[in-house]
């Protein structure tokens, strides 16, 4: 086997098991940030031995063991100077069951669960928490996760580091939070698993518009959290994003420029997706405690997904549905959607009355969003020269190649005028 076909083994291994690999030796240890660099540790042997041996009959067995081992080395080099790792190290000595203790099936959904909440611990930096997510549970490598956030690689790399020895100096625990803890740290893995899924459906830089590979691992992380803790907001935040990944095949042409949701052809939008997505959203609504943010955001998402088009979509409870959001979570960016549906409701005249509410207040400044819709509107009210005005605003206030394009585009549209 050549050495890169050791590598593409290695990474599809650790891309689908990280969670589990990481999580067994997490528990077996009782130390988290230990665990993840001996697992590394594991990955890098294997890119050897797996080289020259070929593929083991059971890979993930492989990396436990070999993780295992480097646990007890780094153990016993403690030994002489700590009491407590001496004590480690007599029980983790070889005699001990080996890969059959580690993967504990009755343990590993406790394990993922565990190392979902200490990735997205509240401690640590929200930048943090998301580099650590991606890389231990998400199985993805600092590479990949530089190039998906326009980072350098030895910035992920620091974050990543920091937060080990933040989780490390604060002593957290590998376990399941406390009950009365519950709601504040599934809050943190919500929120995580969103913002994954938010820079890849709406990246704020770069020259895609969208990173449908980091959508699509967010996606995966909600689907795993569902059947770890299927609270409501779980399956809520599951309905947003499958109903929102519903349109992705239609948000782009075939030259990769975005396609607005008005242009968008809906026969190509992924029922399967939706009927998912509503699925989730109806079993959010079934447990009967009232839906949360994301929840209601999974249900203006599902307004747009029955509707045959724009002017059949349902404005008028949009808007109440944004009306509702805002109270929960109030955000300028929330208020600025509820002046578009307003506008689609009630026509653009009433939306800009709410656009210029908001910018009186200097919301959103240094944000190309408000003038890229107050331009909208402005354009069809027929006010061609101030439309074009905002449009140029935006532009220069746009990080992303691929939308800054579109905004050009709206101002060669109105031409002269």
């Amino acid at each position: 086997m050549t050495s890169n076909q050791a590598r593409a083994a290695v990474e599809a291994v650790w891309r689908s098991e990280s969670a589990r690999i990481v999580g067994a030796l997490a528990r077996y240890t009782g130390d988290f940030p230990l665990a993840e660099d001996v697992a590394q540790e594991a990955l890098a042997e294997a890119l050897v031995s797996w080289s020259v041996n070929g593929v083991p009959a059971e890979p993930v067995g492989w990396l436990l063991t070999a993780g295992r081992r480097r646990a007890i080395d780094t153990f016993r080099r403690h030994a002489a100077r700590d009491e407590k790792y001496a004590l480690l190290a007599r029980d983790l000595s070889e005699e001990q069951p080996g890969v059959d203790a580690l993967f504990d099936a009755d343990a590993i959904d406790d394990d993922v669960l565990t190392l979902m909440f200490i990735s997205c611990h509240p401690v640590l930096s929200k930048e943090a928490r998301i580099a650590l997510t991606l890389r231990v549970v998400g199985g993805m490598g600092t590479e990949e996760i530089a190039k998906a956030f326009l980072v350098p690689v030895p910035t992920v790399q620091a974050r990543i580091t920091r937060a080990k020895k933040t989780l490390s100096a604060a002593g957290i625990p590998f376990a399941v939070p406390e009950t009365h803890q519950l709601p504040e740290r599934l809050a943190s893995v919500l929120q995580v698993v969103y913002l994954i899924f938010t820079e890849g459906s709406f990246a704020t830089g770069g020259e895609s518009w969208m990173r449908s590979e980091l959508a699509s691992e967010a996606r995966r992380l909600a689907r795993v959290l569902v059947r770890l803790a299927p609270e409501p907001e779980v399956f809520g935040l599951l309905a947003l994003m499958e109903l929102t990944a519903a349109r992705f095949p239609a948000r782009l042409d075939s030259a990769g420029r975005p396609v607005l949701l008005e242009d968008q052809d809906r026969r190509r939008w992924d029922q399967s997706a939706i009927r998912r997505g509503r699925a989730a959203l109806a079993t959010a609504v079934g447990a009967g405690r009232g839906l949360g943010a994301y929840g209601l955001q999974a249900s203006i998402a599902e307004c747009h997904a029955v509707a045959t088009s724009v002017a059949e979509t349902d404005w008028q409870r949009i808007v109440i549905l944004y009306e509702a959001l805002g109270r929960l979570t109030p955000s300028p960016i929330i208020e600025l959607n509820r002046a578009v549906a307003v506008a689609m409701a009630s026509g653009p005249t009433a939306g800009l009355k709410l656009v210029d509410e908001l910018a009186a207040r200097g919301a959103l400044n240094g944000s190309h969003l408000l003038p890229a819709v107050k331009g909208e509107l402005l354009a069809r009210l027929g006010r061609g020269a101030e439309a074009k005005e905002q449009f140029v605003h935006a532009v220069q206030l746009c990080s992303n190649a691929a939308e800054r394009a579109t905004l050009e585009r709206k101002i060669l549209d109105l031409g002269t005028s």
